[in-house]
């Protein structure tokens, strides 16, 4: 496993060497994670694999993958523990997170997108919904990373887009993928109501299938993180959120 791979570019003058995305899967079910190895390097990605929660935690550092697969009960250390772990130290904050999981652990979920998780896959998955996960979370990281100069503001709050950073009141505010582009969409659609559905094809890229409680966590953990947002975001019955224009300042 975890071969890598390169895709080199031919000009008359220069020579361009792009090295493929790395995703590190966590994972102690050996053909769980060899069926997701196999499926990820024909998509062109590079894996690294890890049996362990403490494994995995260690290749999180060592390897800086672009993306982690990570399952909720490896031993050693569990998927909530290791996903908290990752979330707390500033170099992988914004790591992108997507958990493996059983029917049967649903609530364990909902805890892992609230530690900030940004997605998950109900095992047994499917090659094909995998990948499709796992390009769709790489397209929204690509749209925004290449997506141009651009400001938005609320009060005191500021967010970047070609420099991918929050500032609320001079502090910058360290968001997931998700979180960062549901602000951002909320930002640029003020007083309008934005449906879970809309949300979630906006944010996570795809036609999002299952439930769309995932949206109601990565709101809870925004206002969480952004406090002046907690009257700001407000819930539509039903439908989704809508974020009141703040009144101006005399």
């Amino acid at each position: 496993m975890g071969n890598r791979s390169e895709l080199t570019f031919t000009g008359s003058h220069t020579m361009t060497t792009i090295a493929p995305k790395t995703i590190l899967i966590v994972e102690d079910e050996p053909d769980v994670a060899r069926l997701a190895t196999i499926y990820l390097e024909k998509e062109g990605f590079r894996t690294v694999y890890a049996k362990t929660g403490e494994e995995g935690f260690q290749l999180t550092r060592s390897e800086r993958p672009d993306m982690i697969l990570l399952d909720l009960m490896p031993p050693e250390m569990d998927g909530l523990e290791l996903c908290k772990k990752i979330r707390s130290l500033r170099e992988t904050a914004s790591l992108p997170v997507i958990l493996l999981t059983t029917k049967t652990e649903e609530p364990d979920t909902i805890i892992g997108l609230a530690l900030g998780a940004d997605d998950y896959v109900t095992k047994p998955f499917t090659p094909k919904s995998l990948a499709a996960r796992v390009n769709a979370l790489f397209r929204r990281l690509d749209r925004t990373t290449g997506a141009p100069q651009a400001a938005y503001s609320f009060g005191p709050l500021v967010l970047d887009r070609s420099r991918h950073e929050v500032i609320n009141d001079g502090q910058e505010i360290t968001l997931t993928a998700k979180e960062f582009g549901l602000l951002e969409h909320l930002l640029q659609n003020p007083g309008r109501i934005l449906t879970r559905d809309v949300l979630l094809n906006a944010v996570w890229g795809y036609d999002y299938f299952g439930t769309t409680r995932t949206v109601d966590v990565h709101i809870r953990r925004l206002k969480q993180k952004l406090p002046l947002l907690n009257e700001a975001i407000v819930g539509v019955k039903s439908l989704g959120y809508k974020l009141i224009e703040p009144l101006p300042r005399h």
